[in-house]
């Protein structure tokens, strides 16, 4: 059981198949919203919404696949599972390569439905974490003057003190200072850290 704030989103131009699995699927504690097409789902659906898509493969105008890259287009890291009426390897090791939790065939088992949809929860929920992580060590960053920010990216690159102030055209008092408040901001202790925190958010020792 889910404790109500995970979404399934269903994608199936199959009503039939819809209402067959919101049911099974509501009364396993899922939230469920239903889209009969790929467009209606991609207009309509809450990205922020932690959650997961069971989609069919084939699908008239925008099938399953192509859908899964709009997804991707779009930046979601969605978990999507895909529903098919056959078997089609070639369709399913596509899927599977662009990220997709599993590929299973109709009718579906129930317990290999709920199986994956557990691990798309799962999957969802680090994702989002990682997310929030980097968007808290990013937000660190953010509050960087451009001077401590240009002093950072030299201290990471491992110069002295001494060095930065050669460089920057200032005394090493100032460096000092500068050196001190990025710390402070970013909650480091040691260059070590400093370095991993940079490299967590994106920035390089050469200040990329």
């Amino acid at each position: 059981m889910t404790d109500g704030k995970f979404t399934v989103f269903l994608v199936d131009d199959d009503a039939g198949v819809l209402k067959a699995l919101s049911r099974l699927l509501q009364v396993r504690g899922y939230e469920i919203q239903a889209f009969t097409s790929p467009q209606a789902f991609l207009t309509d659906h809450d990205a922020s919404l932690p959650g997961c898509v069971v989609l069919d493969v084939s699908m008239p105008d925008l099938d399953g696949l192509e859908l899964q890259q709009a997804l991707t287009a779009e930046g979601s890291q969605r978990p999507v599972i895909f529903l098919t009426g056959r078997g089609d390897i070639p369709t399913s090791v596509r899927a599977m390569r662009a990220g997709a939790i599993d590929f299973l065939t109709k009718p579906v088992d129930d317990s290999d439905l709920l199986t994956a949809i557990a691990r798309a929860e799962r999957e969802d929920a680090e994702t989002r974490s990682a997310l929030a992580d980097l968007d808290s060590v990013c937000a660190r960053f953010a509050h960087l003057t451009p001077r401590e920010h240009e002093v950072m990216t030299h201290v990471i690159a491992g110069r002295l003190n001494k060095q930065i102030a050669g460089d920057l055209g200032t005394v090493e008092k100032t460096i000092k200072v500068h050196r001190g408040r990025v710390m402070s901001k970013l909650g480091v202790r040691s260059v070590a850290e400093l370095v991993r925190l940079a490299e967590k958010a994106g920035i390089s020792r050469n200040g990329a």
